[in-house]
């Protein structure tokens, strides 16, 4: 009980502080809708096009928008030797990492909310037409994003190209999640029912997300006080 109290409270320390910079939250939110409405130029959007690529496009656009706030994750820590004063809590760091990956999630799903309806409206595209199925991959697919965001976050918070060190270490991490989830979300935006093959990747994500949060609660002791 105290290991989730813990937790709830670093979670809510963590939107606290974006809530009251919107650092991280505003750049996110400007990057998915300026890239969905330059991607809505680059090519005609017709029926066809937008089955093909509606999957990939989004996830690409959720992945990168992901970096802007899991980069921020423990960098907001580094001030006034915030983060030393973590360290020194009688707090696990599994109880750290969770409640800052909990607090990226509930962020990144914000980005995600607003990301949909626009991509309906600059695509002329009817999502909500598998809307269960395609909420249970969005969830299982940005846990894993930011799970894993978040660890390597830890990891490269005191090097001083950390903004580029994050994404490079962390997409190839990132590529099994982000095909699975790009697979199963082009058939359900495109509004076909799951199927075999899909729930083979639905497996795929739970497997991943379980495996990958396993190892961060694990190792990050290792990555905060190593």
């Amino acid at each position: 009980m105290d290991f989730w109290r813990q937790t709830f409270t670093i979670l809510q320390k963590d939107l606290r502080a974006e809530f009251r910079s919107k650092e991280a939250i505003n750049a996110s939110f400007s990057f998915a809708l300026v890239i969905l409405l330059l991607f809505s130029f680059a090519f005609d959007p017709t029926e066809d096009t937008v089955r093909d690529l509606s999957g990939g496009l989004l996830w690409i656009v959720f992945a990168f928008a992901g970096a802007l706030i899991l980069n921020r994750s423990f960098a907001r820590e580094l001030p006034n030797d915030c983060l030393d004063a973590l360290l020194a809590a009688p707090i696990p760091g599994s109880a750290v990492l969770l409640g800052k990956a909990l607090a990226n999630l509930l962020l990144l799903l914000a980005v995600e909310a607003v990301c949909f309806p626009a991509f309906g409206l600059f695509y002329n595209v009817r999502w909500t037409r598998q809307f269960w199925p395609l909420l249970l991959v969005v969830l299982l697919g940005t846990w894993g994003i930011t799970v894993i965001g978040t660890m390597f976050s830890a990891l490269t918070v005191n090097l001083r190209l950390r903004e580029v060190m994050l994404p490079l270490l962390v997409y190839p991490v990132m590529i099994p999640c982000l095909m699975a989830a790009m697979k199963v979300s082009n058939q359900l935006i495109g509004g076909e029912p799951l199927d075999a093959e899909a729930m083979v990747w639905i497996r795929f994500l739970i497997g991943f997300d379980v495996i990958f949060t396993s190892l961060a609660v694990m190792l990050v002791e290792i990555v905060l006080v190593g």
